[in-house]
């Protein structure tokens, strides 16, 4: 087997935003986020592509962000034609319950509609959607490590189980 490749963390999740500062005032005065790093440029460093955009960066209390594109043409990402609205989100670690809660008073006192608090068995979140229509989740654990490290002992039989019997298996 290969060596594996030392991933040591996120360092940011990027999505496309319809408007820089709408999504500032979301992330940064809403949820606290603080707004990190700006880069604007013309071309796509990558590619050399010519394409006007603002690069916006919200860092995390561990170091990683939430980064957003404004292409200066008040469009947001377009959802999934395949995939339904609760499938693809990000989901944001809360420290506690009780702070799980505050967000949740502090996002309805704002306007925003939250779903939950859902109890996952092992998390307890709340669900949402930014200004872009980005799914978001705020969850905190409630499961003890040796019940975490059970679920990751089994992980592999499950999904070998998932792949033998989903439903897409009995029409191939």
């Amino acid at each position: 087997m290969a060596a594996r490749i030392p991933i040591q963390s996120l360092h940011h999740f990027a999505y496309r935003c319809r408007d820089a500062e709408e999504t500032r005032h979301f992330y940064e005065d809403l949820l606290g986020l603080p707004l990190a790093h700006v880069i604007r440029a013309d071309n796509v460093p990558s590619t050399g592509e010519y394409c006007p955009y603002v690069h916006i960066f919200f860092e995390m209390r561990d170091g990683s962000y939430m980064a957003f594109f404004d292409l200066g043409d008040g469009q947001a990402a377009e959802p999934s034609a395949n995939t339904p609205d609760w499938v693809n989100h990000i989901a944001l670690q809360v420290e506690s319950e009780a702070e799980l809660h505050a967000a949740r008073a502090r996002l309805e006192a704002a306007g925003v509609e939250v779903l939950g608090v859902t109890d996952h068995g092992f998390v307890r979140s709340i669900y949402f959607f930014d200004p872009n229509g980005i799914r978001l989740e705020l969850t905190t654990r409630t499961a003890p490590a040796a019940r975490l490290d059970e679920f990751k002992a089994s992980a592999h039989a499950e999904l070998a189980d998932w792949v033998r019997t989903r439903p897409l298996a009995a029409s191939r």
